[in-house]
């Protein structure tokens, strides 16, 4: 199978817009999921501990200009007491997701990482941005099993403008996802859909790059403007300009979590957050239907996390327990099982290149 095979094919299914075609894409994105993960859903804990950040990302709510936003940064006390909870609603992961805070030093979060591998069996994925190889090996070492970070767009002049403050580049990423995978970390990364500026064929792009990074996690949600931000301030993309523009849409969010299936069979791919916000109603359960194996409930406490805001009206709960609960039966609704275990991806084929597949 070719490269130009692959852009052309996947390039047909990002501009299909025939309802009937893209239920077949549905089909083979949950055959795929159902050969190679299984009916299990896994839940992880996301708790957003910090919302510092020293980026100035043109997208982001939490960049370090919007002086409307109250800053806080959880105490390990803090952490552990959400941790607990995680445990008891039966996640398998806990996800400390923060702002690039430098308050988050290596030791700080080593040791925090330390007590809940120490005080629970939950498996432990970080997400606090670019970070120092020390810091990532000295983490590695308290026992985080997973690092997450996106490299957001293959697209290097998308990326240097919704990066203004050089010198962060997109290559530095990639070097910190081939640093993650020598440490032992199981790796994540991901995209956002429909960021202004963004075109099909740098999807495209982004999609065979998923692959050849033999990603362990991908995550995809679609771009959602904050007003306190460059590009929110400019408006979302236009229907009018799909011809140029990829539409932050619930369907393209749902094209390119099943074509991501298709391409690395084995990775973990959640229905995010975002994607529930587009549509509360059945958000999880069709991108369970289209790709999805992972639902990361945030845990996060309403006091901190209505500050946690990348963007605007993101879904929280007042009760965590019964949001919980409410997840597991929407999974069992239709007909998958709630997942025990850190559900680790599992490589099938010892000695093979995982996530090639034919798409003929």
């Amino acid at each position: 199978m070719n490269a130009d095979f692959d852009r052309r094919f996947l390039m047909d299914w990002l501009t299909e817009e025939d309802p009937l075609r893209l239920a077949d894409l549905w089909r083979m994105a949950d055959t795929s999921r159902r050969e190679n993960v299984g009916e299990d859903v896994h839940l992880r804990g996301l708790l957003e501990i910090s919302n510092f950040c020293i980026r100035q990302c043109a997208y982001c709510g939490l960049r370090a200009p919007n002086m409307q936003l109250q800053r806080y940064r959880m105490t390990e006390e803090e952490i552990m007491e959400c941790a607990r909870k995680a445990w008891k609603l039966g996640c398998g992961t806990l996800v400390l997701q923060g702002g690039e805070d430098p308050g988050l030093t290596r030791k700080a979060v080593g040791a925090v990482v330390r007590r809940i591998k120490e005080e629970t069996p939950l498996a432990v994925t970080l997400s606090l941005g670019e970070r120092l190889f020390d810091d990532l090996a000295h983490w590695r070492r308290a026992g985080a099993d997973r690092y997450f970070i996106r490299f957001e767009t293959s697209d290097t002049e998308l990326y240097r403008r919704i990066h203004p403050s050089l010198p962060s580049r997109s290559s530095a990423r990639l070097a910190i996802l081939e640093a993650l995978k020598e440490l032992g970390y199981e790796t994540g990364s991901g995209i956002m859909i429909g960021i202004p500026g963004q075109h099909v064929h740098s999807l495209v792009e982004d999609l065979l790059l998923f692959r050849s990074l033999d990603l362990d996690m991908i995550g995809v949600g679609p771009y959602l403007p904050h007003p306190e931000t460059p590009l929110g301030r400019t408006g979302a993309p236009s229907p009018q300009s799909f011809s140029d523009q990829v539409l932050n849409s619930e369907t393209m969010v749902y094209k390119v979590m099943a074509l991501s299936r298709l391409l690395c069979p084995e990775a973990n791919i959640p229905v995010t957050t975002g994607l529930a916000t587009l549509n509360r109603e059945g958000g999880y359960e069709q991108g369970l239907q289209r790709g999805g194996n992972v639902i990361m409930p945030g845990i996060t406490p309403l006091h901190f996390g209505r500050n946690y805001e990348i963007y605007p009206g993101k879904v929280r709960f007042l009760e965590i327990t019964s949001a919980v609960e409410e997840i597991k039966k929407r999974i069992r609704s239709i007909g998958r099982t709630v997942g025990s275990g850190p559900g680790e991806r599992q490589r099938h084929v010892q000695g093979t290149l995982p996530g090639r597949v034919s798409l003929e």
